[in-house]
């Protein structure tokens, strides 16, 4: 993981996975089983995974590893649910120089 654009795409699937189960497991927890801890704990380990996103991918626009369209839509993607799935591909080329 020593490739900036790597990090961006592993804490990017991790930060997808964790808003997944945050919308998908934790939320319907909350609601219908009255289980609010489950948001509790999901909801801040996808903060503390979506500000470390945001931060590798700053990080990675900043030493020119990322274009500034592609380190866009990485924060867009990661407003939307399976959108870091989605960009993975294309910051897949970049991680490999093409």
């Amino acid at each position: 993981m020593k490739d900036p654009v790597g990090r961006v795409r592993w804490i990017g699937m991790a930060e997808g996975i964790s808003y997944l189960l945050l919308l998908g497991i934790a939320m319907p927890l909350k609601y219908w089983a009255e289980m609010p801890m489950a948001v509790r704990v999901t909801g801040s380990a996808h903060g503390g995974l979506f500000v470390l996103l945001m931060l590798v991918t700053a990080a990675a626009w900043g030493s020119k590893s990322l274009s500034t369209k592609d380190s866009a839509l990485v924060v867009v993607a990661s407003l939307l649910p399976f959108g870091p799935f989605l960009i993975d591909r294309r910051l897949a080329k970049d991680e490999a120089g093409g």
